[in-house]
C-alpha cells in the first residue's frame, strides 16, 4: 500500500469522526495524488509538487568450502579466461585440510523526486550504496574484496583494504520526455548489448566479458573508462530509434608522465549510440574515445549489435572494436576486435542452437564454437546437453572443450532445482564437475537458494568443493 493511501485513510477517518464540514474539506489533500498525476507508482511519497519514489535491494551471500586454488582454466585474453575452483595442497595431495570462506552482503536504497515541468519530468535521484565482502582462504587472515571503499593496497603480500562504507553509487539531475538531459554521478549510456549467444553453455570468450563481445582490455590504457561523473542526452526520434550522447568520467585525469604506470586514464570519455528496438528485433552501435578533455585521444572503440527473432527462429550477430595508444611505449599502437553470430530454433518440443566467435589482440586470433539442445521433457521439467570448442592462440595453449549435461525441474510455484554435470579438458589437464542449486521464489520480492559444487582433483589442485547460499529481497 502506498504511504499517501495510509495519509488518506487516517485524515479521512479523521474527518468523519468530527462531522462532514472536515470531511468536506478533505479537497485540500488532492496534491497528495500528483505521483498519480505523473503515471508514477510503486513506494511512494507524495507533496504538493514532487513524487518521491523508493526501491531497494538487500542481498546477503555466503560460501564455505575448499576452493580458493583456481589454476585449473581456460585461457582468454577477454579478463584472465574461465576459471573452476580447487582445493589447496598440504604437505602431499589430498592432505591440506584447510577451508575457505566468503561472507558479504550488498544493500542499496535509491531515492527519486519527480516533478513537472514545461519541458517534462524533473527528476533527482539518489542512491546509497554499500558492499561488504569478507574474505578468509585457507583458514588465514581476514581481508575484504570487492568492497565500496576499494583496495588499500597490500602489506606483507595481502590485501588491505576495509568493510565497505556507506557512498553515493548515484547523485544526478535529469529532465524531460521524449528528449532527456542528465547530469551527475551516474551509469553509462553505452548499449553493450544485442550479443549474448543463444547456446546453453555460453562461448569461453563470451563468458569472460559477462556474455557476449568486447572491444578489449586495451594495451597500454585502462582502457575506455564510464560512467562516474557525467553529462548525457538521449532522445527518443520515434519508431524505434533512439539516440544517446553524452561526456563521461569527467572526472578522470590525463596519464601521469612522472608514473605512466599508475594512471594510463584518458581525461573523459566521449560517447554516442544510436539504437532500434522494433517487434522481435532490437540492434545498436555505440561508439566511444576516451581522452576528448585534453584534445588527446588515447583509446576508442565500437561495439555493435543486433537481435532478431523471426517466428522459431532467433539470430544474433555482434562485434566490437578497439584501439589505443600505448602511454609507456609511445608511438605504440593496440588494436582488439571480437566477433560473435549465433541462431536457435525452437520446435515443439526441443530447442537446437549453435554460436561462433573469435577474438584479436592485435599478434594472434582465438577461435571458438559451441552448440546445444533443449528438451522440454514434461511441463516444468528441461534438459539440456551442450559442449563447446576454444582454440587459445593468443596464450599458446591449444585447444580446450568441454561437454555438459543438465536439468531444470519446477518442483511448485516457488521451487526450481537445477542441475549440471561435465568434462573439461584444457589442452593440458582436465577436470569433471558436478552442481546442484535449489532455489525458493515464494513471491513479495524475496528469493533465496543453496547451490553445491564439486570439482575433480587436478595436477596442481585437490578435489575443490564450495556451497553457496543467498537470500535477497528487493523493493519498489
Amino acid at each position: 500500500m502506498k504511504i499517501r493511501s495510509l495519509l488518506l485513510g487516517s485524515v479521512a477517518a479523521a474527518g468523519l469522526s468530527t462531522g462532514g464540514a472536515f470531511a468536506a474539506d478533505l479537497g485540500v489533500l488532492t496534491s497528495l495524488d500528483v505521483c498519480d498525476a505523473l503515471g508514477l507508482s510503486g513506494l511512494t511519497i507524495s507533496s504538493d509538487t514532487n513524487c518521491l519514489q523508493i526501491t531497494g535491494e538487500v542481498k546477503y551471500k555466503f560460501t564455505w568450502g575448499d576452493f580458493t586454488n583456481e589454476s585449473f582454466g581456460v585461457a582468454t585474453p577477454a579478463d584472465g579466461g574461465v576459471q573452476w575452483i580447487g582445493g589447496g595442497h598440504g604437505a602431499l595431495p589430498g592432505t591440506d585440510d584447510n577451508l575457505d570462506w566468503r561472507s558479504r552482503f550488498d544493500a542499496w536504497i535509491k531515492f527519486v523526486a519527480t516533478a513537472d515541468s514545461d519541458f517534462g519530468p524533473a527528476k533527482a535521484v539518489l542512491k546509497l550504496k554499500q558492499v561488504t565482502d569478507a574474505r578468509v582462504d585457507n583458514e588465514g587472515v581476514r581481508y575484504y574484496g570487492g568492497s565500496t571503499t576499494g583496495d588499500e593496497g597490500t602489506i606483507a603480500g595481502l590485501p588491505v583494504n576495509g568493510p565497505g562504507s556507506v557512498v553515493l553509487d548515484e547523485a544526478y539531475v535529469s529532465i524531460g520526455d521524449s528528449t532527456v538531459i542528465m547530469a551527475g554521478k551516474k551509469g553509462s549510456i553505452m548499449n553493450k548489448g544485442d550479443d549474448e549467444p543463444l547456446t546453453w553453455l555460453d562461448l569461453f570468450n563470451s563468458e569472460d566479458v559477462d556474455r557476449g563481445v568486447s572491444w578489449g582490455p586495451l594495451a597500454g590504457t585502462d582502457g575506455l573508462d564510464d560512467g562516474g561523473m557525467v553529462i548525457q542526452v538521449t532522445s527518443d526520434l520515434g519508431n524505434g530509434f533512439t539516440i544517446s550522447a553524452g561526456l563521461e568520467k569527467l572526472d578522470n585525469q590525463q596519464a601521469n608522465l612522472l608514473v605512466p604506470a599508475s594512471s594510463l586514464h584518458g581525461a573523459g570519455t566521449a560517447v554516442g549510440v544510436i539504437a532500434y528496438a522494433g517487434e522481435g528485433i532490437s540492434a545498436h552501435i555505440t561508439g566511444a574515445a576516451a581522452g576528448v578533455l585534453d584534445g588527446e585521444v588515447e583509446a576508442w572503440g565500437v561495439h555493435a549489435g543486433f537481435a532478431g527473432t523471426f517466428d522459431n527462429f532467433k539470430v544474433v550477430l555482434a562485434g566490437a572494436f578497439g584501439h589505443s595508444e600505448d602511454q609507456i611505449l609511445i608511438g605504440t599502437d593496440h588494436d582488439y576486435w571480437n566477433v560473435l553470430a549465433s541462431a536457435s530454433a525452437t520446435f515443439d518440443m526441443f530447442t537446437i542452437a549453435g554460436a561462433v566467435e573469435a577474438v584479436d589482440d592485435g599478434t594472434d586470433t582465438d577461435l571458438g564454437a559451441g552448440a546445444s539442445v533443449s528438451f522440454a521433457v514434461t511441463e516444468g521439467v528441461t534438459v539440456n546437453v551442450g559442449g563447446r570448442w576454444y582454440q587459445q592462440n593468443i596464450a599458446g595453449l591449444g585447444d580446450a572443450w568441454q561437454v555438459a549435461a543438465g536439468v531444470s525441474a519446477a518442483v511448485t510455484e516457488s521451487i526450481t532445482v537445477t542441475g549440471e554435470l561435465g568434462y573439461v579438458d584444457n589442452g593440458s589437464d582436465d577436470l569433471i564437475y558436478g552442481s546442484a542449486k535449489l532455489a525458493w521464489a515464494p513471491g513479495g520480492g524475496y528469493t533465496s537458494s543453496i547451490k553445491g559444487t564439486v570439482t575433480s582433483e587436478t595436477n596442481s589442485a585437490d578435489v575443490g568443493y564450495k556451497l553457496e547460499t543467498e537470500f535477497k529481497k528487493t523493493f519498489e
